[in-house]
């Protein structure tokens, strides 16, 4: 039985779930929640910085040419794009919490078979196949949290979880430096980064098998009395006492008064589909989040894919370029973490423009830098304003569709932003190979510029806005 508030005339209606999810303050179930998919994340970064992390190893260990590097490069983000397309249309269609379990096992399972690879057919083929796992990681995490998070906390608490997830760069990067000389068990030590994601996936798959449904999902496919149970529960913790009463009373502890005026009963939403990202009231949003997507993957993974290879260019061996990157991707978490104070205080798009002029100035400095001093430095400034960028990035992405066709509208989005990641090393790598690291950057310069001023002008505002 839902609760009631009083309405026009004094007539009676069920508080919608969405008014009362936003209404219950942060308990200890959404920071758990926050967690699980923070953990998940972290596999997420460590599997998109991999394969760049250590391609100049495998370029070495498999003797295979600039071509099969392109393919090893890109192999993962061509599975991305289709596994967010499937993935995030499963999520809609049969849950987020079930979505969740099949894109790990996926990426679990092919993730451990491309440590046994002998050669780069079956490592391209393998990484292809993780990537179809790991695709829609981003968008599901970013819909689930949007779904159960309370809208005036949301930004803060994804905030926390890439926070968490970003750890996963320079945990790669480290650990690359760390196993890459050493051939642990007579094993390439290559190979057992591989073993790590694999592994480590594992785990949160087990994890996950604790989170609850999306309350926001069930209602909207007309599971409401599931719907009832989970939010009433929900309640009750935030009230600190039993189960949350029938008939309305005075304000209990810990919750925030009800919005006042009528409100709206859940309604069952229609069969939809991706088409409906197309509708009147969508279509400029759409396009605005297609095109940066798109662009915003030049500036984010154009480093985090590319970083040994600038360094390789500027004249570095392996080790050293492995040691210089690692120590630029501890940025990472650091610039997730700036993130916090100010996701919820700032516009979204205002945040997301400023980070990303942030992003065009280190990132010039460190294609134009002439030291190692100055390749870690610059590195680490761009890597720390790139993951202001991502945070709020990710925030603002999950806040633009409805609750029916979130996830399949943002998985399409996120699909886009892996088919220009996998394009990246066919359109990158010669320009550095022809004109060197200070004109790569020159490119991500423009390409995150027209990024920065399209959102300014174009995007919607959503900074404390209840979601659909």
């Amino acid at each position: 039985m839902s609760q009631t508030t009083a309405a026009a005339g004094g007539v009676t209606a069920p508080v919608p779930i969405g008014v009362r999810l936003d209404r219950i303050p942060i308990t200890p179930l959404h920071r758990r929640l926050t967690a699980v998919i923070g953990v998940g994340l972290f596999f997420d970064t460590f599997e998109n910085n991999l394969s760049g992390t250590i391609g100049k190893v495998l370029q070495s260990d498999f003797g295979f040419g600039t071509t099969s590097l392109k393919l090893v490069l890109a192999s993962v983000f061509v599975g991305q794009f289709i596994g967010s397309l499937t993935l995030g249309r499963i999520a809609d269609r049969f849950g987020r919490r079930r979505a969740f379990l099949v894109n790990l096992a996926i990426y679990s399972v092919f993730s451990l078979l491309g440590a046994f690879s002998p050669n780069a057919t079956w490592l391209i083929a393998t990484r292809f196949l993780a990537g179809v796992g790991i695709g829609a990681e981003q968008a599901l995490s970013d819909c689930y949290l949007a779904d159960v998070l309370p809208a005036k906390k949301r930004g803060r608490f994804i905030a926390w979880a890439y926070t968490l997830a970003f750890c996963g760069v320079p945990a790669v990067g480290f650990a690359a430096l760390w196993l890459v000389p050493l051939t642990p068990l007579g094993v390439a030590g290559w190979r057992w980064l591989f073993v790590l994601g694999a592994l480590g996936s594992a785990v949160v798959w087990v994890l996950r098998r604790q989170l609850i449904e999306s309350p926001r999902w069930l209602a909207a496919t007309g599971r409401t009395a599931e719907a009832e149970e989970l939010v009433a529960r929900m309640e009750a913790e935030a009230a600190g006492r039993g189960p949350t009463p029938r008939t309305p009373g005075p304000a209990r502890r810990g919750l925030r008064p009800e919005t006042p005026g009528p409100a709206q009963p859940d309604t069952v939403a229609e069969r939809s589909g991706l088409r409906d990202v197309f509708r009147p009231g969508l279509l400029r949003r759409t396009l605005v989040l297609w095109l940066f997507c798109v662009l915003s993957v030049v500036g984010y993974y154009g480093f985090g894919t590319l970083a040994p290879q600038i360094v390789a260019a500027k004249g570095y061996g392996v080790v050293a370029g492995l040691g210089f990157t690692a120590l630029s991707f501890l940025g990472y978490p650091v610039g997730s973490a700036l993130a916090l104070p100010v996701v919820d205080r700032i516009e979204r798009r205002t945040l997301i423009a400023l980070s990303a002029t942030a992003m065009v100035v280190a990132g010039l400095g460190f294609g134009y830098a002439d030291s190692a001093a100055l390749i870690v430095t610059s590195g680490f400034a761009y890597t720390l304003c790139s993951n202001v960028f991502s945070s709020v990035s990710h925030v603002y992405l999950s806040e633009q569709y409805p609750t029916e066709i979130r996830a399949t509208a943002s998985g399409a989005a996120y699909s886009l932003s892996k088919l220009s990641a996998a394009a990246l090393p066919f359109v990158l790598l010669p320009v550095l190979d022809a004109h060197g690291a200070g004109a790569l950057f020159t490119v991500i310069a423009a390409a995150m510029s027209v990024l920065a001023a399209t959102v300014l002008t174009l995007g919607e505002r959503t900074t404390g806005q209840p979601v659909q």
